[in-house]
């Protein structure tokens, strides 16, 4: 009896420690004091290292995990392997949850990055010729973007609808030519179609500033501007998670503030 009561608290022990393993397993997101972040390289990586010194004072290890694209990070917050992710609008989140069936939310808008039009052929809008080939990003929210751009400029007509896509468009004049592209490719192409637009952080990366660069630029102020917004990303119910809360205020500090604004010179805007 006293052999099998022993056996039976070792079993016990076992498996409380095989439940405290599966339960920790993907789970980044309790109140402990090390933050682990996804962001793509530019602008993104450079904001949050500026504000590793403001968590650090506060007691937090900011634990930063690059991305060179626009999937994995969303995939990577929703199986626990992060804390939360910056480097998506809100329309790419939106987008992705209705998608991927995800359950990720925001605390807070961070920055917009202006999406623009860039050419090394042309100067002016007005100088594009008919035929002329553009790319575009190929990814649904940012495509939509680059369409209403350009009919904003009169180049095009598109049916009304937040996912538009070129089989959208209802007048084209010029008989323009796209080129879908993954947006991280839109600036090695930039030599070899006639125009290309570019999302806000690649065109940095790459040494271009929409303010001075682009033949013409996003309207920061304007109502349909405010769902491309950059946010910290979460998982739904980690929203007031102290480690959460204290890495949105440094996100939102005017220290932060002010970093971006004096970094980026309008290329990327803060949002609060």
């Amino acid at each position: 009896m006293k052999r099998k009561s022993i056996i039976s608290v070792l079993l016990t022990g076992v498996l409380a420690l095989s439940l405290i393993g599966c339960g920790s397993k993907g789970n980044t997101a309790g109140d402990d004091k090390i933050i682990k972040i996804g962001v793509t390289p530019v602008p993104h990586k450079e904001i949050v290292e500026h504000i590793k010194p403001q968590l650090e004072e506060a007691g937090y290890t900011l634990e930063i995990v690059e991305f060179t694209d626009y999937v994995t990070p969303n995939e990577a917050l929703a199986d626990g392997s992060l804390d939360a992710n910056y480097f998506q609008h809100i329309a790419y989140l939106n987008e992705t949850n209705k998608s991927k069936n995800l359950d990720l939310t925001y605390t807070a808008e961070i920055h917009l990055e202006p999406i623009a039009l860039y050419s090394k052929k042309y100067k002016k809008v007005s100088e594009i010729a008919d035929g002329a080939t553009i790319a575009i990003p190929n990814d649904p929210s940012n495509e939509a973007r680059a369409l209403k751009l350009l009919e904003a400029q009169g180049l095009i007509k598109v049916k009304d609808g937040a996912l538009i896509t070129p089989i959208d468009i209802t007048e084209n004049t010029k008989n323009l030519k796209f080129k879908e592209l993954e947006a991280a490719q839109l600036p090695r192409v930039l030599d070899d179609v006639d125009a290309a637009i570019i999302n806000g952080n690649y065109a940095i990366e790459a040494g271009l500033n929409p303010s001075s660069d682009a033949l013409v630029i996003e309207d920061k102020d304007a109502e349909a501007a405010k769902i491309y917004r950059n946010i910290l990303a979460v998982k739904k119910g980690n929203e007031k998670i102290e480690k959460i809360e204290a890495l949105t205020k440094a996100l939102t500090s005017e220290e932060t503030k002010k970093f971006i604004e004096e970094k980026y010179n309008g290329a990327v805007i803060p949002s609060f």
